[in-house]
């Protein structure tokens, strides 16, 4: 956001992230950042913006890793293929709320075992969905990205910009 000069002020909500039984992984992000919405407190002439980012191969929701092996146990199923990173996103403008979906394809070289392992003690895969910041060290592993990049990193900072200015029109047209 500061990079993209939009102010803000972050204030941190502490939800558990907890997929649902049953619950397909782009509901999953759009609950979590509702959630996240509602859990912050604002003032009245204030937007709230949440949002939460996961990383899905198979169909399955890799979420942050546990520990060593379930990072692990994540990058072998990222090798050598393509994922897909779903952000989804809240606005809420008082009793209004609003989200969306952004999707992004990324595409992972092939890691060895003993990528993985230097990956794993390089302590970057932690507290990241799918266990990688593609901004960091596994950048050299990243053979594509289809979509946003931005969204991979955690906040498609383009599509946020784009929807405050269609509710920046919304909030000053007349109404007919």
């Amino acid at each position: 956001m500061a990079a993209a000069r939009i102010e803000c002020r972050i204030a941190p909500a502490d939800i558990p992230e907890v997929l649902g039984q049953g619950e397909g992984a782009e509901e999953y992000v759009s609950r979590l950042a509702r959630e996240k919405a509602g859990a912050v407190r604002a003032g009245e002439d204030e937007l709230v913006l949440a949002a939460d980012t996961t990383v899905v191969v198979d169909g399955l929701v890799l979420e942050k890793p546990r520990d060593d092996g379930d990072a692990a146990r994540m990058l072998r199923l990222l090798s050598g293929r393509t994922h897909v990173v779903l952000t989804g996103i809240c606005w809420r403008d008082g009793a209004r709320t609003s989200g969306a979906v952004e999707r992004t394809l990324v595409r992972v070289a092939p890691l060895s075992e003993e990528d993985i392992r230097r990956y794993i003690e390089s302590g970057e895969p932690f507290g990241k969905a799918g266990a990688y910041g593609i901004q960091g060290m596994f950048s050299r592993w990243v053979e594509g990205v289809e979509g946003c990049y931005f969204n991979v990193v955690g906040l498609p900072v383009g599509r946020v910009w784009r929807e405050l200015e269609k509710l920046a029109a919304s909030l000053t047209a007349s109404p007919v």
